[in-house]
């Protein structure tokens, strides 16, 4: 639906998942990603906060997680929405709290699979 460019459907049947499954990571980050695409930074960053905040408790709770894998696909929602998150901080003029995601992110794997060391040099 997004591809095809019908958002308002996209954004109602998201938001219905959320509806069932208040923890969907996927769902938020792409909630996140449509409101990024009309600049409502503000939403963004909430959709990819509470996603970031989600997985960061996931990853809490597994006691033995001590790096996640960005190119495993399970990770991969969780990724993407803390590099939106990163990206929204940067354009709310937050740097230090985007620098502190990309941080932790980069702590859990320091391949960088999201580009937040180029996008944070970029936004210098």
């Amino acid at each position: 639906m997004i591809a095809a460019g019908e958002t308002e459907i996209a954004r109602d049947e998201l938001r219905w998942l959320l509806d069932e499954c208040h923890a969907f990571i996927e769902a938020h980050a792409l909630l996140g990603d449509l409101a990024l695409t009309e600049n409502d930074f503000k939403l963004a960053r909430g959709h990819y906060g509470y996603a970031y905040q989600l997985g960061l408790r996931a990853i809490e709770q597994a006691t033995d997680a001590t790096s996640v894998s960005g190119n495993n696909p399970a990770n991969q929602p969780f990724f993407h929405a803390g590099q939106g998150l990163v990206r929204c901080l940067v354009k709310m003029g937050k740097r230090g709290l985007a620098q502190d995601v990309a941080k932790r992110l980069l702590q859990l794997d320091s391949t960088d699979p999201v580009g937040l060391r180029s996008m944070l040099s970029r936004s210098r």
